[in-house]
């Protein structure tokens, strides 16, 4: 009589579980990256949608003002370290469609500088307005 030993695979080879083990670091560090990625991509739009903010706010103010002066102003935002140059400038040659010189137009720029990932970012915005839009 032959007597036949079986032998019953029990639990996993060391093999296998370094290989596994390989698998999931390699599955964690490409999902711990595209967090890193996704969380700087946040932070850019967070910052951009600021800047967009703080400029439209300006240029809405500087808008506004009822009797406009040429000129050049400076001023910083809060703590923010966000430096806004405002310049006022009076157009000479400007023309509608029908060639008609359009009197008193100016042109307001504000340009926005700030600090960040060490250098200095810089953005303008600008547009024209009438001089006597908001008078009597």
């Amino acid at each position: 009589m032959t007597c036949i030993v079986q032998h019953r695979r029990r639990g996993f080879l060391l093999l296998e579980m370094v290989l596994a083990l390989a698998v999931f670091g390699i599955a964690a560090t490409g999902f711990a990256v595209a967090l890193h990625r996704m969380a700087a991509v946040a932070a850019l739009a967070q910052s951009e949608l600021r800047i967009t903010r703080i400029l439209d706010s300006a240029l809405d103010e500087t808008i506004s003002l009822p009797v406009l002066e040429e000129g050049s102003t400076n001023s910083t935002v809060g703590e923010t370290g966000i430096e806004l140059d405002t310049t006022i400038e009076l157009l000479d040659e400007m023309e509608n469609e029908d060639g008609q010189l359009l009197q008193e137009m100016y042109r307001i720029e504000i340009k926005a500088r700030w600090f960040e990932n060490s250098e200095w970012q810089e953005r303008i915005v600008e547009t024209w307005r009438y001089g006597r839009m908001y008078q009597p």
